[in-house]
């Protein structure tokens, strides 16, 4: 009962403040410099480098079109972007092709398989392939004779594709080149901008590339340049194909003129993770061009040429931030920075109250408890019209602040 009671007595109690003035060099230099700090923070970091005063939108909405421009050999063939560009829309993916293995005239039937782990003795050594889908097509459970030896016979497309022929990359493609054209929209502020700043004229598009340091709003970009951007060398990629990732990103201070809004461009290996790993390194795929022979209109049959394509694949990847300034945030971290500002008191506090030799004096004077039957008895004393205190002590006319005197207890 008596703890229910304490309970609350305490729980229907008010707290003031108590001002103590501590005449102390130390605490007061600490509380100074945690000041200074906190309003350096503000100043610098949260107003100056984050613009905390600003409206942020970051839903930005943006649409690139892309074209790839040159020619190269491949397999004594001359080879243009309609032979080596995929998908040929100039979409933000595209794949640039380095070098094409090329199966011709391949018709549905039954033929044996094209790889050494499907070499077989007797039909028994090919019911283990039975249901696999790693092959060129359905394993039928058969041994068959083929110019290499025995392979378990499969049922697909045949001649069956034997993808471990040497061939040697395309590489003309270190010199070709890649118009982007980019366009953005922050929807916040209905602001559009787009990638050509308006000093950009015909004549300056048609003969700059991109360089980071002298070109950098030229939106002209050479393969091989992109490459060394990322550290990588041509020669390896274009052997086993890659991925890489242009990045536009849009950073807009649009309490400026809006034509200081241009496009910052960076350059990095998507795919760099899996170059440690033997198992899938690099990038390629696989497409056919189909046709019909002309033994006749009803003996027509379909066949096929197929291509399995090392590409280096470019990902045009758009992001942006604009901010503006706007009361709303600007009042809210004000708030934030004036009440940051006591921090020096609270770390102040706990200098005094753990840490000095007159710690238990200044506890004396910041907590002092008040109760009802006190206040009683000093009312009722006329002669007690103001609280004595000791001759170190100094109580201000005008705030009623106690001064306590610490310097000589530190």
């Amino acid at each position: 009962m008596s703890m229910l009671w304490g309970f609350i007595t305490d729980f229907f109690t008010y707290e003031t403040t108590k001002s103590v003035v501590v005449k102390s060099w130390s605490v007061g230099i600490i509380n100074r410099v945690v000041q200074l700090l906190i309003i350096i923070y503000f100043v610098c970091w949260v107003f100056l480098h984050e613009k905390a005063y600003q409206v942020k939108d970051s839903g930005i909405e943006s649409s690139v079109m892309t074209k790839v421009k040159g020619f190269g050999y491949h397999n004594n063939r001359v080879m243009d972007v309609a032979d080596y560009v995929a998908p040929t829309q100039g979409a933000a993916v595209f794949c640039i092709i380095t070098k094409l293995i090329v199966t011709e005239k391949q018709f549905q039937g039954f033929c044996p398989e094209s790889e050494v782990k499907y070499e077989c003795e007797t039909d028994e050594d090919c019911d283990k392939h039975l249901g696999s889908f790693l092959g060129n097509g359905i394993i039928t459970g058969a041994c068959v004779n083929s110019s290499e030896g025995g392979r378990c016979e499969m049922e697909g497309w045949c001649p069956a594709e034997n993808d471990k022929v040497v061939m040697q990359p395309m590489m003309e493609v270190e010199n070709f080149t890649i118009f982007i054209k980019n366009s953005i929209r922050f929807p916040m502020f209905n602001v559009t901008r787009g990638n050509f700043p308006s000093s950009l004229n015909t004549t300056y598009i048609r003969s700059c590339t991109y360089d980071p340091e002298h070109n950098r709003h030229c939106p002209i970009f050479k393969v091989g340049d992109v490459l060394r951007y990322t550290g990588q060398n041509f020669s390896t990629i274009a052997q086993t194909g890659g991925e890489i990732g242009i990045n536009i990103e849009w950073e807009c201070n649009l309490d400026e003129s809006e034509e200081r809004c241009q496009p910052h461009y960076s350059f990095t290996r998507l795919d760099a993770v899996f170059q440690k790993n033997a198992i899938s390194q690099g990038y390629n795929f696989r497409f056919a061009k189909y046709y019909k022979t002309e033994n006749g209109m009803k003996n027509r049959t379909d066949f096929r040429t197929l291509h399995k394509a090392y590409a280096i694949r470019f990902d045009i990847l758009v992001t942006g931030l604009a901010g503006k300034f706007n009361t709303v945030p600007t009042l809210i971290n004000l708030v934030a920075a004036f009440t940051s500002v006591g921090l020096g008191t609270v770390l102040c506090d706990i200098i005094l109250l753990n840490f000095l030799k007159g710690a238990d004096q200044y506890k004396a004077k910041k907590f002092e408890e008040v109760s009802e039957s006190q206040i009683q008895i000093l009312l009722s004393r006329e002669s007690c019209s103001q609280l004595s205190v000791k001759a170190e002590e100094k109580i201000s006319d005008d705030s009623g602040a106690v001064s306590l005197y610490l310097d000589q207890q530190l």
